[in-house]
């Protein structure tokens, strides 16, 4: 018999996790980390993506296609490019001026994708030290573009997904509230340099 596979056209897709409570693993951080915090700094920590698992949105998202997405973030993270916004935008785009926070480390927890965010003395920054101070409960979220394919009832997020950033909000009020939605500007020009696109093509090339 044979399978039908449905392919879709290229989205945003944006996903959301929940932090650890508070915000703020305590077990995740250095040293140097809490002494940051004690002084009023804000680093927040937890999971930020899980692979081969059906997420609330109803998609999978493959390990294979997930380590490499990580891979080439790790770029980022080390050039202090990782930077993300305070609520969900519907473009590729990341917005300086929309900047509340960096992540400053990603690493493997089994399936799960753990990562550190320093939150930034930008205006949005503000904002979201402000949530984390009063108690509100904060989510991460990822945003990239890619397809799906519907295989066997499930969603599965195809090969040509590209990881662009994290971003923190609030808690969904329904299943929905972070559906796939259509990008408005996918230009991946203005998302990765002309480094950044070797440094993929280097590390597609090295994982062959």
């Amino acid at each position: 018999m044979l399978q039908r596979i449905v392919t879709m056209s290229k989205y945003l897709i944006r996903e959301y996790y929940e932090l650890c409570e508070g915000g703020v693993c305590q077990d995740l951080l250095t040293e140097d980390e809490k002494a940051y915090v004690k002084n009023g700094g804000v680093i927040l920590t937890g999971k930020l993506q899980e692979a081969d698992r059906e997420n609330g949105n109803g998609r999978q998202y493959p390990k294979n296609i997930l380590e490499r997405e990580i891979k080439n973030y790790q770029k980022l993270v080390e050039e202090s490019r990782a930077l993300g916004e305070l609520d969900h935008p519907e473009t590729s785009v990341v917005e300086l001026k929309n900047v509340s926070h960096s992540i400053t480390k990603v690493w493997w927890e089994g399936n799960n994708v753990m990562g550190k965010c320093k939150v930034l003395d930008t205006p949005s920054g503000k904002v979201l030290k402000e949530l984390v101070n009063a108690g509100v409960k904060l989510g991460i979220s990822s945003r990239g573009l890619g397809s799906v394919k519907e295989s066997k009832g499930k969603t599965i997020v195809e090969d040509d997904f590209q990881l662009i950033c994290f971003d923190f909000v609030s808690e969904p009020s329904t299943p929905d509230a972070y559906m796939m939605t259509e990008a408005k500007d996918i230009s991946l020009d203005k998302v990765y340099n002309k480094s950044d696109r070797i440094n993929r093509i280097l590390n597609n090339i090295l994982s062959d």
